[in-house]
């Protein structure tokens, strides 16, 4: 798969190559009904009546061709990366890599078997999944942010954060708009300050408030901070919170299209019942796809890369480690979703205690064991259509 131009290589099921050449075919329509009139005639040529598309699932020019092919009446099937990775020397016995090789390697592991069925989802499942997607964009690009914040506080005013524990809160924002740095402060009353942050809440006074202005003073008198190029500095700062403040309201509307669509997904309300955040539904649905379809939770850990692999050979035993060979959104949400759950859901609480304190696992073998738990618990939810129940999530005796 490439942006302009797309190789393919024929074989037969024995592995037989049957062309001569490889078939390039441009990315457009002109090119994919190239592909399919090649196709056909090497059908003919051959006598053979049916013929299985492969490619590989990396980036996103495979997305049109597969769908095109798919309307066409076409089998089309994925193949794993590092299938073509660790096949590619055994043509020809050659590291080298080109376009025409990996057509033929892919070719190659689809003639053996090596693949997984393309099968395009329900437009819920592809809607939410794009939204999904984007939404990380713009979380990465806000703690991108987020930090170079950070940055600015630690060289202009490192003694900022004893006075807030959330520095994004209103109150933090309104201050480091208006009177970011410590000499700013000292310009100030603490009633002028609390008239400003009236500006930007609805009830900045009272005192708390002014207690406030008054530690952010103290703070600024005692401050260590570099006042050197500060109004050069200050103007970075303003751009910062401009974007941060843009960011947080995409990440916000994206929050308001997946409440809007999630319930047009199935299973929706089941994964929603564990307790589990609206975001972490949505992308445990988008990428684990139809819960109910799938026959064991194994198979959505392995989906998001968290099955277990081990290293052996004669007396050596290697560590078990995760594969992290899946999508690594699910596998993100999927432990942050343990992580929520510790805090929020009895059950679960209940069974990191008992893994830590009478298994003696250490908290994160515990974590790692919940999120295989969950997985579980979800497929089978979503196949028996039940929503959670505490009393059946086999919670340990307790003696």
């Amino acid at each position: 798969m490439a942006k302009e131009k797309h190789a393919a290589q024929a074989i037969n099921f024995r592995g037989i190559v049957l062309t001569n050449r490889p078939i390039m075919f441009s990315n457009d329509i002109g090119g994919f009904e190239h592909f399919e009139r090649t196709v056909q005639k090497l059908q003919k040529m051959h006598g053979m009546n049916d013929v299985i598309v492969g490619m590989e699932s990396t980036g996103h020019y495979w997305f049109n061709i597969a769908n095109w092919l798919m309307k066409r009446g076409i089998d089309v099937v994925l193949v794993n990366p590092m299938t073509t990775k660790r096949n590619k020397e055994n043509r020809d016995n050659s590291p080298s890599k080109n376009d025409p090789k990996d057509a033929l390697v892919i070719a190659d592991a689809v003639s053996r078997g090596f693949y997984t069925l393309f099968s395009p989802k329900e437009d819920a499942f592809r809607r939410i999944r794009v939204i999904v997607t984007n939404r990380e964009h713009w979380v990465v690009e806000s703690g991108r942010i987020e930090n170079r914040i950070h940055r600015w506080l630690d060289i202009r005013f490192p003694e900022y954060r004893k006075a807030f524990d959330d520095i994004f809160s209103i109150r933090s924002l309104a201050t480091l708009r208006r009177f970011p740095a410590p000499s700013d402060l000292l310009q100030l009353a603490p009633e002028q300050m609390v008239k400003i942050w009236g500006e930007y809440m609805a009830r900045p006074g009272g005192l708390r408030g002014k207690n406030k202005a008054i530690e952010l003073q103290e703070l600024a008198r005692r401050s260590v901070g570099d006042s050197v190029a500060l109004e050069e500095d200050k103007w970075e700062l303003r751009h910062l919170l401009d974007e941060y403040e843009r960011v947080r309201q995409i990440i916000d509307e994206a929050d308001g299209m997946i409440e809007k669509l999630l319930p047009e997904v199935p299973c929706s309300d089941l994964v929603r019942s564990v307790g589990i955040s609206l975001p972490a539904t949505a992308a445990i649905l988008a990428f684990g796809g139809d819960l109910s379809q799938l026959s064991h939770g194994n198979q959505l850990l392995r989906k998001a890369g968290l099955n277990l692999a081990e290293r052996s050979s004669g007396k050596y035993k290697g560590k078990i480690k995760l594969t992290k060979r899946g999508n690594s959104l699910l596998r993100k949400h999927l432990y942050f979703s343990v992580f929520h759950l510790l805090s929020h859901n009895h059950t679960f609480q209940a069974l990191h205690a008992h893994n830590v304190e009478v298994k003696r696992m250490t908290k994160m073998q515990s974590m790692m064991k919940l999120i295989g738990k969950l997985a579980r618990m979800l497929v089978v939810m979503a196949k028996e259509g039940q929503t959670f129940s505490a009393d059946k999530a086999q919670l340990p005796l307790v003696a």
